[in-house]
């Protein structure tokens, strides 16, 4: 009815109130029905972006079951509307905030590819040391972080980029104080960086060459 009469923001905030309700006591196909028609409100009223909606949406998702098919459909229709029409891959705040959810689950690679698209290099950084010690072989320490800087670079994101570097080689229990560092790949990663921030071209045409 809320909704027949355009009071979006009334019926908004009545459904995500429902949705909690829903979730805290274990009926989980009502309360994702309520998310999902939180999200139906938000695109049919052409609400504008607010910190406060995404944190709204990133903790429905939270609560969600994290192998239920309507979180997945919850969260690409959540991060199409956070993109405002913009073409992007989601709004970066909200993709933070699902990135730490997924962090706290444990499930590292979906939490990964959040963070890549967020603009939180700290907290990239720093669930990849727990990824790394918890699931990864010593050996595959500099590989964590190498291909989480390179992807950076590809998204042209290059100041998380470099904080995701710094923090994570400052941080790894199994890195030496550097740099320059033990492992060739993390000394490459370092030199790359300072070539980009220079922006000299002959520096990184010779990183590559060699």
């Amino acid at each position: 009815r809320y909704m027949s009469q355009s009071k979006h923001a009334e019926a908004r905030e009545l459904m995500c109130s429902g949705a909690l309700l829903f979730f805290s006591h274990g009926q989980q196909n009502s309360a994702a029905d309520l998310s999902m028609l939180v999200l139906e409100s938000l695109e049919k009223a052409d609400v504008e972006v607010a910190d406060e909606l995404l944190e709204n949406l990133a903790k429905l998702f939270s609560l969600m079951d994290p192998n239920s098919p309507e979180r997945v459909a919850f969260v690409s229709r959540a991060l199409k509307w956070s993109s405002g029409g913009s073409g992007r891959l989601g709004h970066p705040r909200l993709h933070q905030l699902l990135a730490l959810t997924l962090w706290r689950e444990q499930n590292y690679c979906e939490s990964r590819y959040h963070f890549l698209h967020s603009a939180d290099g700290e907290g990239c950084a720093n669930m990849l040391v727990e990824y790394s010690t918890s699931r990864g072989f010593r050996s595959e320490v500099d590989m964590f972080v190498a291909q989480a800087v390179l992807q950076f670079l590809c998204l042209k994101n290059k100041s998380s980029a470099s904080v995701v570097f710094t923090t994570y080689t400052q941080k790894h229990p199994s890195i030496e104080d550097g740099p320059p560092f033990v492992q060739p790949l993390l000394n490459f990663i370092w030199f790359l960086l300072l070539a980009l921030d220079g922006g000299k071209l002959t520096v990184f045409t010779v990183l590559c060459e060699q």
